[in-house]
């Protein structure tokens, strides 16, 4: 989006940071966000928020992020949430756990919605850093192309009416806006 924050922008009626927040704070212990800058609004927003950059500078996408966030969170399980994301379903973390223990190699499990795979949208076990590192050490940012090795599981999900499940443009948002307007209207 032009180098606007996106978890800064209001997508609905609220900040995406305290949406997220808001939608899955009964779920998690903490809340950290990968980002190089704005901390101290994050904070200023919600005060319990902490902040690690990634890596390597640069946006390399969210593998380095996630890779980077083993060197801050104490947890051996991480959910990584997509600041752009439009819609979290409910039960979200409990289905991916549950997806994450349908096979014992599993070290990520992430939410498809409506059929389309969310990648960035997952939880992730500490085991998996080693995999995203290697990966990484080959110049491999792909998280499709590591799902094999993750053995990866997915947690499905439908949608009725989702047009779009994140904001990548300044134009998605506008229509994504305009179409809630509009779903608004008809009730």
């Amino acid at each position: 989006m032009n180098g606007v924050n996106k978890l800064l922008q209001n997508f609905d009626d609220q900040i995406q940071l305290l949406k997220i927040y808001e939608r899955l704070k009964h779920d998690i212990h903490q809340i950290w966000v990968n980002s190089h800058r704005d901390a101290s609004l994050y904070r200023q927003i919600l005060p319990q928020t902490r902040s690690y950059e990634d890596h390597q500078h640069g946006f390399l996408g969210p593998m380095m992020g996630i890779y980077s966030a083993w060197d801050h969170v104490a947890s051996d399980y991480v959910l990584f949430v997509p600041c752009d994301i439009t819609y979290i379903p409910s039960k979200v973390v409990s289905l991916l756990h549950h997806a994450l223990n349908q096979d014992p190699r599993a070290m990520m499990s992430y939410v498809a919605i409506n059929g389309t795979a969310l990648y960035p949208f997952c939880l992730m076990k500490r085991s998996s850093a080693a995999v995203i590192k290697n990966h990484l050490d080959k110049n491999q940012l792909s998280m499709k192309r590591a799902l094999t090795d993750l053995h990866a599981q997915v947690a499905y999900f439908r949608k009725h009416r989702l047009f779009f499940h994140s904001i990548n443009s300044l134009d998605e948002l506008q229509q994504y806006q305009q179409l809630n307007t509009l779903k608004q209207s008809e009730f």
